[in-house]
């Protein structure tokens, strides 16, 4: 519960406890344990709600999408995961059939949470939580190809796999390189048309942005005959440092010797270029709690699905720096900088206004108790020696001798309801000693009272 919400309570609970003490005494008995019992069931059922509320696992939709469906089955088997360990929260996973519908659905407000990379994250509403892998940029040329350097794409077509969402990363190269004056067009390809556009000369070279794992580098071999003379080239982005200076989407990266190929060894040294990183990112509304226990309970997922899916080894921390392109969650941050909560620091709010609350409850009871055995101000309800007592004013006060029977008539009354209570086992023994003292009191004062009765008509006549 917010702080807000303890607040509302404890407030609601001191006016509580208020209505009941206005209210103690002024209903019949049978009304006010009605009341109680109402009031006791009210409780139990917004404790048990309360109860259920808290001890529920938190639920959160995350979007995805890839062109070959891996993304959405990696998070399908975290989610799964995440469900067998326990963790107290769960994901609904929905893809979306491509990283770019994903993050429109994020941006829109459809989902909690999503993977998207850096350059088509909506930073308004997004929050890093982890890196989920980095993208690198690959401009692949078949074997054979002229073409060494972005000089060498002067007038050339290059196929783009995912155009829509590597449009901002081609307008990036574009722009610094020129490329619209260099005459260089682009062309969308589905991945499985790739090998076909190059065989048939449509494009000169492709262009993919991908994890550098080992199934998406078979996925690139294959697209270039493995029967072909010669070996298949990639072309530098010597200007990576400036274009990451200006988009900080993106970061200069050397991609190592022999990634794609080790003998002969493709590229035949590190090669110059982007990657762009894919975050799962969170609503930066959502609680600081529920991503701090969402961050660690997708870290340990991924320790135990690191076997069945080895990307998960890329997964790390997003950057904690305040200038970070994609800021850090709150929540995040606390798990990584392991600053987590302690229990007390978790729940101290709750701790104190707990206390609040706790001495209201005890007022409620305490106005509760006085409420239900409260007897009434009416004489049929008071101590019989204090009804006896009051008594004495109506002897001093009658004048005459039918008054002072109707008064011995009442004292019968309170003795024989005395009388009942103490064959039921309810009467107090020590009422019966203050009831005797008050009824010979009472007693020797109606005497004197009938005397002085009967004497005043002979003072009269004399």
């Amino acid at each position: 519960m917010s702080r807000d919400e303890y607040q509302r309570l404890a407030v609601g609970a001191g006016i509580l406890a208020v209505v009941a003490a206005i209210l103690s005494g002024r209903l019949p008995r049978w009304l006010r344990v009605l009341l109680v019992i109402a009031l006791a069931g009210a409780a139990g059922g917004a404790g048990l709600y309360a109860y259920r509320y808290v001890s529920n696992p938190t639920t959160l939709t995350i979007v995805t999408g890839s062109l070959d469906g891996d993304t959405p089955r990696l998070m399908s088997a975290i989610a799964t995961r995440m469900a067998t360990n326990g963790s107290s929260v769960k994901l609904t996973v929905i893809d979306k059939g491509t990283a770019a519908e994903a993050a429109k659905a994020f941006a829109a407000g459809e989902a909690d949470l999503a993977i998207t990379r850096a350059d088509i994250v909506d930073l308004s509403v997004a929050r890093a939580v982890l890196v989920i892998t980095h993208a690198v940029v690959l401009i692949a040329v078949p074997p054979g190809s002229s073409i060494e350097d972005m000089d060498g794409l002067k007038g050339k077509v290059i196929g783009v796999v995912g155009a829509d969402v590597n449009r901002h990363v081609v307008s990036a190269i574009s722009k610094e390189y020129d490329l619209e004056r260099a005459k260089v067009s682009f062309k969308d390809v589905v991945p499985g048309d790739a090998q076909k556009a190059l065989q048939s000369k449509q494009v000169h070279a492709i262009l993919v942005v991908m994890p550098i794992t080992e199934k998406y580098l078979t996925l690139l071999r294959n697209v270039f005959p493995q029967s072909a003379k010669g070996k298949p080239g990639l072309v530098p982005i010597e200007a990576a440092g400036a274009i990451a200076a200006i988009n900080k989407a993106y970061d200069s990266y050397d991609l190592p010797k022999g990634t794609i190929r080790g003998s002969p060894a493709v590229p035949d040294d590190d090669l110059t270029t982007l990657r762009v990183p894919f975050h799962l990112v969170a609503n930066k509304k959502l609680g600081d709690d529920v991503v701090t226990s969402l961050t660690k309970a997708v870290m340990e997922a991924r320790r135990d699905l690191l076997a069945e899916y080895p990307i998960l080894s890329q997964v790390s921390a997003p950057s904690t720096e305040k200038d970070a392109f994609v800021p850090i969650h709150h929540g995040a941050g606390a798990y990584f900088d392991n600053d987590q909560k302690t229990f007390f620091d978790k729940y101290g709010d709750q701790f104190f206004y707990g206390s609040m609350l706790l001495g209201s409850l005890m007022s409620v009871l305490a106005a509760i108790w006085k409420f239900t055995t409260k007897e009434s101000a009416d004489n049929n309800f008071r101590r019989p020696s204090l009804q006896i007592y009051d008594l004495m004013q109506k002897v001093t006060d009658s004048r005459n001798a039918s008054e002072l029977a109707a008064i011995e008539s009442r004292i019968d009354d309170i003795l024989r309801k005395q009388l009942e209570k103490d064959k039921a086992g309810d009467a107090d023994t020590d009422e019966w000693g203050a009831l005797s003292i008050a009824c010979h009191r009472l007693e020797y004062a109606i005497r004197a009272r009938r005397t002085a009765l009967d004497a005043a008509p002979l003072i009269h006549a004399a």
